[in-house]
């Protein structure tokens, strides 16, 4: 059975990450990736840039499929521009789960997710749209995230955990049980979230304090 061609739009580290997920689930074979100008003919990790994001529309006519590879600390914008520009040309988003992950059957993950090495999604939890969970996160049974989030490396969010849209999740936090947080919610490295938090912001420390 021949592999699905998909293009990976942006051409950073974070597509490098991308890259050996993709290369991990034998479904997808990369085509090529879409970054700026300046990049073209240039090679990440062996697949060449073959286009920027104004030549989409062209692209589609060849390819189905897509991932958006732009990685997300301080803002989900440039992600969400992007998520946004590929869906309205046509692309299919697939959810791309690393062969070494585990996401539960009971489990909903939306289009244009990648959940990363050794990550687990458990039982009755929803993820949405356009989300990173990144390698070894875990994301407990009943927990419900939001769209255009990152879920940093080696984060712990326990069960009935609720997170936002368009937050930051740094790496090493951790997550009480049924803690709730709202949009545009930024968490630093080894951050404890313990209460329910509902202004937006940058929040760090143990347990968590907004700085700004």
């Amino acid at each position: 059975m021949s592999k699905k061609q998909i293009i990976l739009i942006g051409g950073g580290g974070h597509c490098k990450s991308c890259i050996a997920v993709i290369e991990s689930t034998q479904e997808y074979q990369i085509a090529g990736i879409v970054d700026t100008p300046d990049k073209l003919g240039q090679k990440v990790l062996g697949y060449p840039v073959i286009g920027t994001d104004d030549q989409l529309p062209e692209l589609k006519k060849k390819y189905d499929y897509a991932l958006i590879t732009v990685g997300q600390i301080t803002s989900a914008n440039l992600r969400k521009k992007l998520y946004q520009k590929a869906k309205e040309t046509g692309f299919h988003l697939p959810v791309i789960v690393a062969s070494t992950a585990f996401v539960s059957r009971h489990s909903q993950i939306g289009e244009g997710t990648i959940i990363m090495h050794q990550a687990v999604v458990n039982a009755d939890t929803i993820i949405g749209f356009n989300n990173i969970v990144n390698t070894k996160a875990l994301i407990e049974h009943d927990c419900h995230i939001g769209n255009h989030n990152h879920i940093s490396t080696a984060s712990v969010l326990n069960g009935n955990v609720e997170v936002g849209n368009e937050c930051f999740i740094g790496s090493n936090s951790t997550f009480v049980n049924g803690i709730s947080i709202k949009d545009h919610i930024f968490i630093g490295i080894n951050g404890v979230v313990n209460k329910n938090l509902k202004n937006k912001g940058v929040y760090v420390g143990s347990p968590v304090k907004k700085i700004r």
